[in-house]
Protein backbone atom coordinates (compact mmCIF):
# COMPACT_ATOMS: atom_id res chain seq x y z
CA UNK A 1 0.00 0.00 0.00
CA UNK A 2 2.84 2.39 0.78
CA UNK A 3 4.31 1.88 -2.71
CA UNK A 4 0.99 2.84 -4.27
CA UNK A 5 0.66 5.93 -2.07
CA UNK A 6 4.19 7.04 -2.94
CA UNK A 7 3.49 6.45 -6.63
CA UNK A 8 0.36 8.59 -6.51
CA UNK A 9 2.06 11.40 -4.57
CA UNK A 10 5.10 11.34 -6.85
CA UNK A 11 2.92 11.42 -9.96
CA UNK A 12 0.84 14.31 -8.60
CA UNK A 13 4.03 16.17 -7.70
CA UNK A 14 5.29 15.61 -11.26
CA UNK A 15 2.07 17.03 -12.66
CA UNK A 16 2.30 20.06 -10.40
CA UNK A 17 5.89 20.68 -11.45
CA UNK A 18 5.34 20.32 -15.18
CA UNK A 19 1.74 21.57 -15.40
CA UNK A 20 1.36 19.70 -18.68
CA UNK A 21 -1.23 17.01 -19.47
CA UNK A 22 0.16 15.88 -22.81
CA UNK A 23 0.38 12.09 -23.30
CA UNK A 24 4.20 12.09 -23.40
CA UNK A 25 4.41 14.09 -20.17
CA UNK A 26 1.94 11.75 -18.46
CA UNK A 27 3.99 8.74 -19.58
CA UNK A 28 7.29 10.24 -18.41
CA UNK A 29 5.71 11.24 -15.10
CA UNK A 30 4.30 7.75 -14.59
CA UNK A 31 7.70 6.16 -15.26
CA UNK A 32 9.46 8.63 -12.95
CA UNK A 33 6.87 8.01 -10.21
CA UNK A 34 7.18 4.25 -10.67
CA UNK A 35 10.97 4.34 -10.35
CA UNK A 36 10.70 6.60 -7.32
CA UNK A 37 8.18 4.36 -5.59
CA UNK A 38 10.20 1.21 -6.31
CA UNK A 39 13.43 2.73 -5.00
CA UNK A 40 12.09 4.61 -1.99
CA UNK A 41 8.80 2.92 -1.14
CA UNK A 42 10.23 0.94 1.76
CA UNK A 43 11.22 4.22 3.48
CA UNK A 44 7.80 5.79 3.09
CA UNK A 45 5.04 6.00 5.70
CA UNK A 46 4.09 2.81 7.49
CA UNK A 47 0.49 3.91 8.09
CA UNK A 48 -0.52 5.15 4.66
CA UNK A 49 -4.22 5.29 5.52
CA UNK A 50 -3.50 8.70 7.06
CA UNK A 51 -3.39 10.15 3.54
CA UNK A 52 -7.07 9.32 3.16
CA UNK A 53 -8.16 11.51 6.08
CA UNK A 54 -9.26 14.91 4.70
CA UNK A 55 -8.96 16.73 8.03
CA UNK A 56 -5.18 16.24 7.84
CA UNK A 57 -5.08 18.30 4.65
CA UNK A 58 -6.96 21.10 6.39
CA UNK A 59 -4.52 21.11 9.31
CA UNK A 60 -1.59 20.99 6.89
CA UNK A 61 -2.91 24.11 5.15
CA UNK A 62 -3.24 25.87 8.52
CA UNK A 63 0.29 24.75 9.39
CA UNK A 64 1.69 26.20 6.13
CA UNK A 65 -0.03 29.53 6.78
CA UNK A 66 1.35 29.67 10.32
CA UNK A 67 4.83 28.69 9.12
CA UNK A 68 4.82 31.51 6.56
CA UNK A 69 3.56 34.00 9.14
CA UNK A 70 6.19 32.95 11.70
CA UNK A 71 8.94 33.21 9.08
CA UNK A 72 7.83 36.75 8.20
CA UNK A 73 7.78 37.78 11.86
CA UNK A 74 11.18 36.19 12.50
CA UNK A 75 12.67 37.92 9.45
CA UNK A 76 11.66 41.30 10.83
CA UNK A 77 12.99 40.35 14.28
CA UNK A 78 16.38 39.30 12.90
CA UNK A 79 16.56 42.38 10.67
CA UNK A 80 15.88 44.57 13.73
CA UNK A 81 18.67 42.85 15.65
CA UNK A 82 21.11 43.24 12.76
CA UNK A 83 20.29 46.89 12.09
CA UNK A 84 20.08 47.99 15.74
CA UNK A 85 23.27 49.84 16.80
CA UNK A 86 23.65 47.81 20.00
CA UNK A 87 22.79 44.52 18.19
CA UNK A 88 20.64 43.09 21.01
CA UNK A 89 21.39 39.38 20.87
CA UNK A 90 21.63 36.79 23.63
CA UNK A 91 22.42 33.54 21.80
CA UNK A 92 22.21 30.16 23.38
CA UNK A 93 21.22 26.54 22.93
CA UNK A 94 17.97 25.52 24.56
CA UNK A 95 16.67 22.02 25.24
CA UNK A 96 13.03 21.40 24.38
CA UNK A 97 11.01 18.35 25.40
CA UNK A 98 9.09 16.96 22.40
CA UNK A 99 5.53 15.69 22.53
CA UNK A 100 5.67 14.32 18.97
CA UNK A 101 6.20 10.57 18.64
CA UNK A 102 6.76 9.85 14.96
CA UNK A 103 10.17 10.45 13.41
CA UNK A 104 8.63 12.22 10.43
CA UNK A 105 6.71 14.65 12.63
CA UNK A 106 9.87 15.38 14.63
CA UNK A 107 11.80 16.02 11.42
CA UNK A 108 9.04 18.37 10.21
CA UNK A 109 9.21 20.29 13.49
CA UNK A 110 13.01 20.48 13.39
CA UNK A 111 12.95 21.71 9.80
CA UNK A 112 10.23 24.27 10.57
CA UNK A 113 12.31 25.66 13.41
CA UNK A 114 15.41 25.79 11.22
CA UNK A 115 13.53 27.56 8.42
CA UNK A 116 12.49 30.28 10.85
CA UNK A 117 15.24 32.94 10.96
CA UNK A 118 16.95 33.25 14.32
CA UNK A 119 16.66 29.58 15.24
CA UNK A 120 18.52 26.48 14.10
CA UNK A 121 17.82 22.93 15.20
CA UNK A 122 21.11 21.45 16.33
CA UNK A 123 20.13 17.89 17.29
CA UNK A 124 17.34 15.56 18.30
CA UNK A 125 18.29 13.20 21.12
CA UNK A 126 15.53 10.91 22.31
CA UNK A 127 12.59 13.13 23.25
CA UNK A 128 14.72 16.28 23.40
CA UNK A 129 15.28 18.85 20.70
CA UNK A 130 18.30 21.15 20.94
CA UNK A 131 17.83 24.54 19.28
CA UNK A 132 20.28 27.41 18.87
CA UNK A 133 18.34 30.60 19.38
CA UNK A 134 19.56 34.11 18.56
CA UNK A 135 17.84 35.66 21.58
CA UNK A 136 17.11 33.42 24.55
CA UNK A 137 14.48 35.56 26.24
CA UNK A 138 13.74 33.29 29.18
CA UNK A 139 15.43 30.77 31.44
CA UNK A 140 12.15 28.92 32.01
CA UNK A 141 12.03 25.78 29.81
CA UNK A 142 8.22 25.89 29.66
CA UNK A 143 8.19 29.46 28.38
CA UNK A 144 10.91 29.14 25.71
CA UNK A 145 9.52 25.77 24.57
CA UNK A 146 6.17 27.42 24.00
CA UNK A 147 7.82 30.30 22.11
CA UNK A 148 9.79 28.02 19.79
CA UNK A 149 7.66 24.90 19.23
CA UNK A 150 4.20 25.85 20.47
CA UNK A 151 3.32 27.57 17.24
CA UNK A 152 4.17 24.53 15.10
CA UNK A 153 3.91 21.42 17.24
CA UNK A 154 0.13 21.19 17.64
CA UNK A 155 -0.50 21.53 13.90
CA UNK A 156 2.24 19.07 13.00
CA UNK A 157 0.73 16.63 15.50
CA UNK A 158 -2.73 16.98 13.94
CA UNK A 159 -1.29 16.54 10.46
CA UNK A 160 1.42 13.89 10.74
CA UNK A 161 0.57 11.76 13.77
Amino acid sequence: MRYLALFILSFLFWLLLTFDLSPINLAVGAVAALITSLLFGKYFYERVYKFLQPQRYFWFLIYIIILIWECIKANFDVAYRVLHPAMPIKPGIVKIKLELQSEFARAMLANSITMTPGTITVDIVGDDLFVHWIYVSSEDPEQYSRKITGRFEKYIKKTFE
